[in-house]
């Protein structure tokens, strides 16, 4: 681990030897997911500052995590350089990016799985894509149509500026439009947090909450969320204008995400790194 630090640090000192302007109180804007921005972009970007200190750097961070479809718009509209997004951009995004003159580019930074979570009561110990289908779509209310357990189920999901909500309805409900009896949430935290307490609750979150204390994850079709096979994956972005010069810091830390230490770091909030 010591080589790798060394190694980042090393590639960061060239870039800013290679500048002769002082970049110091620099403010970098990041705006979107909360997948990205609850917990991995907060520690890449606490791992980063503390390698520009090292380098006589200031820089400071405004992070925003709400929601994918923020992080587009912060792009388009240019209140931020790094917008973070769990999903693809949407064509009509695309569209509107290209009419404001936004050359939006989506960089792959890391990989999810968008896990099944029960409370940790629940007799299931597996789930297939169909019944996941059911229960959010509402076709399935009660649990004692696929499990032993009887109740209401409560179904908990994220919000529609989610990348995340998105993702699950295409990937997990064939595209088919969410139960009106699930409860929205405004991020994986609360979901985890819900069917924590809550016997009868199940929800998705990404691989960073599977360890959340009272909540167990259920493979799906006995997959895995961390396998290469699993039919939640997906990838996780940063988005950029490319028709736009990012500043040296922005940059900076873009490379710094995708180093061997930022790619360490991902892996330790239990996302899936690049290599």
């Amino acid at each position: 681990m010591k080589l790798i630090k060394k190694s980042s640090l090393t590639l960061l000192a060239l870039f800013f030897c290679a500048i002769s302007v002082s970049y110091a109180d620099n403010t970098i804007v990041i705006k979107g997911s909360d997948t990205l921005g609850a917990k991995m972009v907060p520690q890449l970007a606490e791992a980063f500052k503390a390698n520009m200190k090292k380098l006589k750097q200031n820089i400071a961070f405004e992070i925003a995590a709400e929601g994918s479809s923020t992080g587009v718009a912060s792009v388009i509209d240019a209140t931020s350089e790094i917008g973070m997004s769990s999903r693809d951009p949407k064509a009509k995004e695309i569209a509107k990016a290209q009419s404001k003159g936004v050359d939006m580019k989506a960089i792959t930074v890391a990989k999810d799985g968008i896990a099944i979570i029960v409370n940790e009561s629940s007799p299931l110990e597996s789930i297939s894509l169909e019944e996941i289908e059911m229960i959010f779509s509402g076709d399935v209310t009660d649990w004692s149509a696929i499990t032993l357990q009887s109740g209401k189920i409560s179904a908990y999901t994220r919000n529609t500026s989610s990348g995340t909500y998105a993702v699950f309805q295409k990937l997990g409900m064939s595209s088919r439009d969410y139960g009106t009896e699930t409860q929205k949430m405004a991020g994986n935290e609360q979901i985890a947090a819900e069917v924590a307490k809550n016997p009868n609750g199940i929800g998705y979150v990404g691989l960073a909450y599977i360890n959340t204390p009272g909540v167990k994850v259920l493979p799906i079709d006995g997959i895995g969320p961390t396998s290469g096979a699993y039919p939640l994956a997906r990838p996780l972005y940063y988005l950029i204008d490319n028709g736009k010069e990012l500043s040296p810091m922005a940059n900076a830390f873009i490379g710094f995400t995708m180093s061997p230490e930022g790619q360490e770091i991902i892996k330790g909030v239990y996302f899936l790194p690049l290599y």
